[in-house]
């Protein structure tokens, strides 16, 4: 998954490696010759290689992998390859599942040798209904190949891969509630420890991978970890598919070296804030995060140089808001978002989202006052840690950092 590739998914889908005879004839299949040979090589180089988790947290691949791989060998083993994909301003996993499927599994199928995995489940939103067919005909062509008896031959019991469709809703997407969504239940996450690789689904080890992960499998084993590695800018390793939305000209995926700035980003890759305005705030990592302003451009868009800016890449999406548009709005829909995303399971959570949503929106037409106000700020010092996921945490981060950043246009809205 080079930026080559991305691009080239981008400008002309109709080459696209949706078939696999074309996956096979490009570079497909010589990282999963290579994992068949030495799968004791796989973990190491992945760690090498600097690869983190894509879908939000930025934690270290191998760390999960090497987790899982060291639990006693009985019994199944599962992989849940996660393309929930519900966040506002996120379609990266919709991009990579609905054009090039080929490297997803084959990526995955290398993280099922490397791990001693029998189970691989494709969990997928339904509603990104292309990408569920365009992957169900792709695991089809790999049934049909030689390659999962040899894998099933090397692991010593059947290799099964399936799909199974995600409730949908962003919380699905935690990795806990979708353990608990692939055994049939209400996807309420669960309390941790004990962690995923040690009991997961149905009592078994189980390691989730983010779709943009397991994309970057094939090519780390096929040209090296120092390869991956010098993808990056400075300390950082590889590439990231950054979506940018909202106020730019050019909205669309970008894949670029992990690192890159926000500036170069907007202002190079997006074509600028459209019809020639200023930029006001940007939405890292969706609405989930602190809020970027013009002061920060230079910031690079990687997991540390963000949290170090008490910040977050999330899930690497862009949301673009140019000066003159009001910021509150924005902030109301998204508190909204996640007080409907919320699964009612811990009440601080629910009753907190929901009354951070109504009082933004308060505020927001005109109708609140100081005293609504002073509540969201209380609220902000209230609710974090307070549920069992971080959906809570998510919501008062974008609150606390629209009043930090934009104190005065709260202000300016209030019942005089």
């Amino acid at each position: 998954m080079t930026g080559a590739l991305l691009n080239q998914l981008l400008r002309h889908p109709d080459n696209c490696c949706t078939e696999f005879d074309e996956w096979l004839s490009g570079h497909g299949g010589k990282a999963l010759t290579i994992a068949l040979n030495e799968p004791s090589t796989l973990i190491p180089t992945i760690k090498a290689a600097g690869l983190r988790g894509l879908g939000g947290s930025g934690f270290p691949a191998y760390r999960k992998w090497e987790m899982i791989a060291a639990q006693p060998l009985s019994g199944d083993r599962y992989l849940i390859c996660n393309g929930n994909e519900d966040e506002p301003g996120t379609f990266k996993d919709r991009l990579l599942l609905e054009e090039s499927p080929h490297q997803v599994i084959e990526g995955a199928l290398i993280t099922a040798l490397a791990t001693q995995i029998n189970h691989v489940i494709f969990y997928i939103n339904p509603h990104l209904k292309r990408a569920t067919e365009t992957v169900t005909a792709a695991i089809a062509e790999w049934q049909q190949s030689d390659y999962l008896p040899q894998i099933s031959q090397k692991l010593g019991t059947e290799l099964v891969l399936t799909i199974i469709p995600s409730p949908g809703h962003y919380i699905a997407g935690e990795e806990t509630a979708a353990i608990e969504a692939v055994e049939g239940n209400f996807p309420f996450p669960r309390g941790k420890p004990p962690y995923p690789a040690i009991t997961g689904v149905y009592g078994k080890p189980t390691l989730i991978n983010n779709i943009e992960t397991l994309a970057n499998v094939s090519h780390i084993v096929r040209n090296g970890a120092a390869w991956f590695q010098a993808l990056g800018k400075d300390h950082c390793s590889g590439t990231k598919i950054y979506c940018v939305s909202g106020d730019v000209t050019s909205v669309g995926a970008y894949e670029l070296p992990m690192g890159t700035s926000l500036e170069e980003l907007i202002f190079q890759h997006a074509g600028g804030i459209s019809d020639n305005r200023k930029l006001k705030a940007v939405f890292t990592g969706g609405p989930s995060n602190s809020i970027l302003t013009v002061d920060e451009l230079t910031l690079s868009l990687d997991f540390d140089s963000l949290k170090q800016h008490n910040a977050a890449l999330g899930t690497g999406a862009m949301i673009v808001v140019a000066e003159g548009n009001p910021i509150l709005p924005h902030i109301a829909a998204y508190l909204d978002f996640f007080a409907q995303a919320s699964c009612g399971q811990c009440p601080p959570c629910t009753s907190g989202t929901r009354e951070m949503a109504q009082l933004t929106t308060k505020i927001a037409t005109g109708e609140g006052d100081r005293g609504d106000l002073n509540t969201l700020v209380n609220l902000c010092k209230m609710l974090p840690g307070s549920g069992r996921c971080h959906l809570v945490d998510g919501a008062v981060a974008v609150l606390k950092s629209s009043l930090n950043h934009f104190h005065q246009e709260f202000q300016a809205s209030l019942i005089k």
